[in-house]
């Protein structure tokens, strides 16, 4: 693969509109974002044949000092990281940024990568005839600058006192999301003190977790300018709900979507319960890449709306796996929202581990598993079981022990990928697994933070 240069008469207008500077973002395996930077006149060099990185890039934790050495990323060898220039967005005050991807020296793509990972998988379902758009949301909790609460005398869950308390960091998201093309669909306040939701745009599946990264960076600059910042944590403080990053995937065929239309339960065709059996079967061998990190389990709790309970349901939010309907209140037709993913995720290992699953069911022709109509929790242990309900576990090390011995996530997404994942969260468990939650929350409130 080799990338289209920047003509010089492209970066002279990048200049005479103010950029001076390029940042290229790629996020490892433990969900930090990392990034290099080069003066505008180097953007083509960043993009081909890319910047040198160690592999050891794609094993550091999140304590800010553990690195997780693995036989395949360590001391030796290097990688290019490569931005997409098709992707480059304006972001004001001189910069620009691109998200990146890591290749070999020989310019075959790293199999580690999350990114590649994801691409590979979309071109999975346009093999087998797919499209798919997703649409990410972006939960987070504002901080003061050393990463304490903050006042919350007038907040109220989805208040507007949430809005005008913090008018100047909102009006500046929406201005720059804008500014840079991102689709924000809604921004409100959350359930949490100090707690915001963005909605972003549905796309296909790179361009949307794309999207979900610049958003990170937008949000994390407004908020430093306001002396604020911002935190990722699934779980900022022990005694607060916790944030997700649920992701809504569509599927549609040259016959139309999946998920509306058909003649199936809740207006599904065949295909689209093939893939919500598919996702429902595969989530507790994919929570390790879902909602995997040391502090994900203190979120994962019944009554939480963190889909504690692998299950589906129309418009359940306590079910792990919630069916929108097509129609006028859901104008861009039916679609799946994933509930059980966290901000500690690697964004495109999680799509791509979600459409696998969602591909696979297709493929195999799943049954559709019965559908829970209720709060999932307030089922006897009996009715649970005669349903199939399975209670996602709060473990860590099980989480990662069912990662790690999947065959089928495997396979969705390749030994290398699940291989640096279970280094990095196996690295937290063995230092910080016998911490309560409330150090846990303390220590890690800023990990994933920008």
């Amino acid at each position: 693969m080799t990338a289209t240069p920047l003509a010089a008469a492209a970066i002279a207008q990048l200049e005479a509109e103010g950029v001076d500077t390029v940042i290229g973002t790629t996020v490892n395996p433990a969900g930090l974002t990392q990034a290099k930077t080069v003066p505008i006149r180097r953007t083509s060099t960043f993009a081909d044949p890319g910047l040198g990185a160690s592999p050891s890039w794609h094993v550091f934790a999140i304590d800010q000092t553990g690195t997780a050495f693995t036989d395949d990323a360590g001391v030796i060898g290097d990688q290019r990281l490569r931005i997409d220039l098709s992707a480059l967005r304006m972001l004001g005050d001189g910069l620009a940024w691109a998200p990146a991807s890591f290749f070999e020296q020989d310019g075959t793509p790293v199999a580690a990568c999350g990114r590649g990972t994801l691409r590979r998988i979309e071109g999975a379902l346009a093999e087998a005839g797919i499209e798919a758009a997703v649409g990410h949301e972006l939960e987070f909790v504002l901080v003061d600058s050393q990463g304490g609460r903050l006042p919350a005398t007038l907040w109220a869950q989805y208040g507007l006192a949430g809005v005008l308390e913090h008018e100047g960091f909102v009006r500046d998201v929406n201005a720059a999301a804008a500014a840079a093309g991102v689709g924000v669909e809604q921004f409100h306040p959350e359930y949490g003190p100090n707690q915001f939701e963005i909605s972003l745009t549905p796309l296909p599946p790179v361009a949307a977790a794309d999207q979900l990264a610049l958003t990170r960076l937008i949000v994390g600059r407004a908020a430093r300018r306001h002396g604020l910042r911002v935190s990722l944590s699934p779980a900022p403080f022990a005694d607060s709900v916790g944030s997700g990053a649920h992701q809504h995937f569509s599927l549609s065929t040259p016959d139309g979507p999946v998920f509306s239309g058909g003649t199936g339960v809740a207006g599904m065709t065949a295909a689209g319960e093939s893939a919500i059996a598919g996702v429902v079967g595969g989530l507790s061998e994919a929570q390790g890449i879902l909602c995997g990190s040391i502090v994900s389990g203190l979120r994962m709790r019944p009554g939480n709306w963190a889909g504690a309970y692998a299950c589906w349901g129309t418009e359940n939010r306590e079910a792990a796996v919630r069916f929108i309907r097509g129609g006028p209140g859901s104008p861009r037709g039916g679609n799946v929202e994933v509930k059980i993913v966290d901000p500690s995720a690697n964004p495109y290992l999680a799509s791509a581990a979600i459409l696998g699953l969602a591909l696979h069911g297709i493929k195999r022709r799943a049954a559709l598993p019965e559908e829970i109509t209720v709060d999932p929790a307030k089922l006897s242990d009996a009715d649970r079981e005669n349903a199939g309900v399975r209670r996602l576990s709060q473990s860590q090390a099980k989480a990662l022990a069912a990662l790690d011995h999947s065959r089928l996530l495997r396979d969705i997404l390749g030994d290398p990928a699940v291989d640096m994942v279970l280094a990095v969260r196996r690295l937290e468990h063995e230092r910080y697994g016998e911490l309560g939650p409330q150090e846990l929350a303390d220590k890690f409130r800023m990990a994933w933070s920008l």
